[in-house]
């Protein structure tokens, strides 16, 4: 059976948040078989979301064994030394079961947090290298054009050492590149295609091939909007409507989503994992505790790893 995460209800736009909903949510699904439990990461704009670090928090204390993590926080539209500080405590109590996910995000999405769209790339890749001194090093120096520091203590450290794993979401070429050369692991976009995530994990295994990396070491996961329903003309009108809310595009859908009865779902996510992906996150939209049992139960234990998958470098 191929390892699948789902996210947590934390959309919720036609009323307030249901925190009853979410305690049952996560309650079960880790009675189920899923390995981890995500978020996203929305500040402003029109789709209603709990903060990612906050909700996170909460469903630490609401769980003992599943893994937890955000996918993805945009390094930019964050202080680092402030992120650094918040992610260790989150791994710390939580036991040490959470996954982060980063991403350069789209240009200009930081400047109304007051954060400059300057040098963008630059201020990514320091940001991610002042994290990972704080978290490595007892006492944390770092000498750079936007961050510098000598003999910092971030406290409590991390429990996974020596931090935890970082999956990158990317979508450019030198994006995957830097994946593979700063991270511990993948997640591809939930609104692209199943062709263009197959393209992405090509260029990831030539990189991985270079740097004398496996597939088994570097998780390579698939965000996936899915409903999976016995009524035939619900589940593709109700994942347009959710994408033109967070996305403003409703037919986004048509081409990223899974949709269907149970042997239509089966058959789209094999494919997403035939194109290389050896973890999936899946994300349904409504209906999300009847979700949760239907893909636990009839779809999840029918993927199988591709074999591609299993002899990827």
């Amino acid at each position: 059976m191929i390892a699948c995460g789902i996210a947590i209800p934390q959309n919720f736009t036609n009323g307030p948040a249901d925190m009853a909903l979410v305690r049952q949510f996560v309650a079960r699904a880790e009675q189920l078989p899923y390995d981890s439990l995500w978020v996203t990461e929305e500040v402003l704009g029109g789709a209603p979301a709990l903060d990612a670090s906050t909700l996170l928090a909460y469903v630490a204390a609401q769980t003992t064994r599943i893994r937890i993590g955000a996918a993805v926080m945009v390094l930019a539209r964050h202080n680092p030394i402030m992120l650094a500080k918040t992610l260790a405590s989150l791994d710390f109590m939580s036991h040490g079961r959470l996954n982060i996910g980063v991403g350069l995000g789209q240009a200009g999405s930081e400047q109304v947090l007051g954060y400059s769209g300057e040098r963008r790339l630059l201020r990514f890749n320091e940001a991610l290298a002042v994290m990972k001194a704080l978290w490595t090093q007892p006492a944390a120096s770092f000498d750079g054009v936007f961050w510098s520091f000598t003999g910092q203590r971030l406290w409590p450290p991390p429990v996974q050492q020596p931090h935890p794993p970082i999956w990158f979401g990317a979508k450019s070429t030198a994006a995957l590149s830097r994946a593979v050369a700063q991270g511990d692991g993948f997640v591809g976009s939930g609104v692209a295609t199943t062709a263009h995530f197959s393209a992405q994990v090509a260029v990831l295994h030539t990189h991985l091939a270079a740097a004398g990396r496996t597939t088994a070491a570097f998780p390579i996961s698939k965000r996936v909007y899915i409903a999976c329903d016995r009524k035939p003309e619900r589940p593709l009108r109700r994942l347009r409507g959710w994408f033109g809310v967070h996305y403003g595009d409703p037919e986004l859908a048509d081409g990223a989503a899974v949709w269907g009865d149970r042997d239509a779902c089966i058959e789209q996510l094999q494919r997403i994992v035939d194109a290389g992906a050896t973890h999936l996150l899946l994300h349904p939209v409504y209906d999300e505790l009847t979700q949760l049992e239907i893909l636990a139960a009839e779809i999840a234990p029918q993927l199988q790893p591709s074999r591609g998958a299993r002899n990827a470098v």
